[in-house]
C-alpha cells in the first residue's frame, strides 16, 4: 500500500499566494461596495416595509409586477423630494430669522414671561430666573453664549446641506428596492443556493431566516419608529396651529428614517414662534420637541427587537445599539445580521452536542 504523498512546499506556496490574492481582492470589493452600503440599508428597508402594500398593488395590476414597481417607486420618490424641497428653503429662511431674532434680544430683551411658564413643575424657576437676567441686562445675558448659538445655527445648516446626499441615497434605495420587490423570490435563489452548499440545505436555509428576520425587525423598528414620531409631531403641530401641518409631519418621518431626528423640522419652527413673540407656545414647543426627541431614541431599539421573529430580545437589542455605536446608520444592521448569525450559530452548535452526548449514552446502554 503506497502512503499518501505529502504536500511539496512549492504546492504549499501556491496555496498561500492564492488565499492571499483572495483575501486582497474581498478587501478591494469591501472598498468597492462600501459606498453603497447607505443605498443598499434603505432598498432593504423599504423593500421589506412595503412588501405586502407592493403585492396588494400587483393583484390590482392583474400581476404586472414591472408596472407595479415603477408606480410604487415613483410615488415613494414623489413623496420624498416634495419635503426635502420645502426644509431646505425653510432651513435657509429660519436661520436668518433667527440671527436677526438674536441681536433684537440682545438689544431690547424680551417679552414678560407667561405666569404659567413660571409655575412649571421642576424648570420653572429656572426659566424665569433666566428671563429675568435677559430682561434686566439682555446684552451681557446673551453675550456670553452667543458663540455657542450661532455654532448651532451653523450645525443645523451644515445639517440641512448634509441632507442632500442623504436624499441621493435615499431615492437609490427606492429605485433598488423597486427592482428586489418586482424580482420577489427570484432574486433570493442564488443566496439560497450559495448558503445550501456551503452549510447544508437545513442549517444554510435556517441562518438565512435568522438573517432575514434580523432585517425584518430592524425595518420595522425604523419605519415603525418614524411613523410614531410623525404621528406625534402632527398632534404637536395641529394644537399650535402650524401651518402645513401633514407636510411638516411628513418630514418628520423621513428625517427619522434616514436617522437626521426630528428636531430639524422643531428647531426652525421654535425659532420661528420666538421671533414673532409666542412665548408661551414657544415653551410649549420645545417641551414636546424634547419629547418627541426621547420617542425617537427609546421606542427604536425596543421595536427592532421585538419585531426579530424568533431572535431574543436581547440579541438583536444589543446587537442593534451596539451596530449604531460602532457604524452609525448601517451598523443597525449590520449589528443585528452579526447577533442573529452568531446566535444561529451558537444554538445549533449546541444542539449538535446535545444529539450526540444522547448517542453516546444510547450506544453505551
Amino acid at each position: 500500500m503506497l502512503a499518501p504523498s505529502k504536500p511539496s512546499s512549492g504546492n504549499v506556496i501556491e496555496t498561500i499566494i492564492v488565499l492571499l490574492l483572495l483575501l486582497a481582492l474581498m478587501f478591494a470589493l469591501y472598498d468597492v461596495l462600501r459606498a453603497f452600503f447607505g443605498v443598499f440599508t434603505f432598498a432593504l428597508i423599504f423593500s421589506v416595509s412595503f412588501a405586502k402594500p407592493y403585492e396588494k398593488l400587483v393583484k390590482l395590476l392583474k400581476y404586472n409586477r414591472k408596472l407595479a414597481a415603477t408606480i410604487y417607486a415613483v410615488i415613494l420618490i414623489a413623496i420624498i423630494t416634495l419635503p426635502f424641497v420645502f426644509i431646505i428653503s425653510a432651513i435657509a429662511n429660519h436661520v436668518k430669522e433667527a440671527s436677526l431674532f438674536i441681536t433684537n434680544v440682545k438689544e431690547h430683551g424680551l417679552p414678560p414671561l407667561p405666569k404659567w411658564a413660571e409655575t412649571m413643575p421642576l424648570i420653572g424657576d429656572q426659566i424665569n430666573s433666566f428671563w429675568k437676567n435677559i430682561l434686566i441686562n439682555p446684552r451681557e445675558t446673551i453675550g456670553p453664549h452667543e458663540p455657542q448659538i450661532k455654532a448651532a445655527l451653523n450645525h443645523v445648516l451644515t445639517a440641512g446641506a448634509g441632507m442632500l446626499g442623504a436624499t441621493f441615497q435615499f431615492v437609490l434605495g427606492i429605485i433598488i428596492s423597486a427592482f428586489f420587490l418586482a424580482g420577489g423570490e427570484k432574486m433570493l435563489l442564488p443566496v439560497k443556493a450559495a448558503m445550501k452548499h456551503l452549510l447544508g440545505a437545513r442549517d444554510g436555509i435556517e441562518l438565512l431566516q435568522a438573517t432575514g428576520q434580523a432585517v425584518k425587525g430592524v425595518s420595522i423598528g425604523v419605519m415603525g419608529t418614524a411613523f410614531f414620531a410623525a404621528l406625534i409631531s402632527w398632534i404637536g403641530f395641529a394644537i399650535t396651529g402650524i401651518p402645513f401641518a401633514l407636510g411638516l409631519a411628513a418630514l418628520v418621518f423621513f428625517l427619522v428614517v434616514i436617522q437626521v431626528g426630528p428636531l430639524l423640522v422643531w428647531i426652525p419652527l421654535i425659532i420661528w414662534y420666538a421671533t414673532q413673540g409666542h412665548t408661551g407656545w414657544t415653551i410649549f414647543l420645545i417641551v414636546y420637541a424634547i419629547g418627541v426627541m426621547i420617542i425617537d431614541t427609546i421606542l427604536k431599539p425596543i421595536l427592532i427587537a421585538k419585531s426579530g421573529g424568533k431572535l431574543p430580545f436581547l440579541v438583536l437589542f444589543l446587537g442593534v445599539v451596539g451596530g449604531m455605536v460602532a457604524w452609525g446608520f448601517t451598523g443597525m444592521f449590520k449589528g443585528a445580521i452579526i447577533m442573529a448569525v452568531f446566535y444561529t450559530v451558537f444554538t445549533k452548535w449546541l444542539e449538535k452536542r446535545k444529539n450526540d452526548q444522547e448517542l453516546i449514552v444510547d450506544a453505551t446502554f
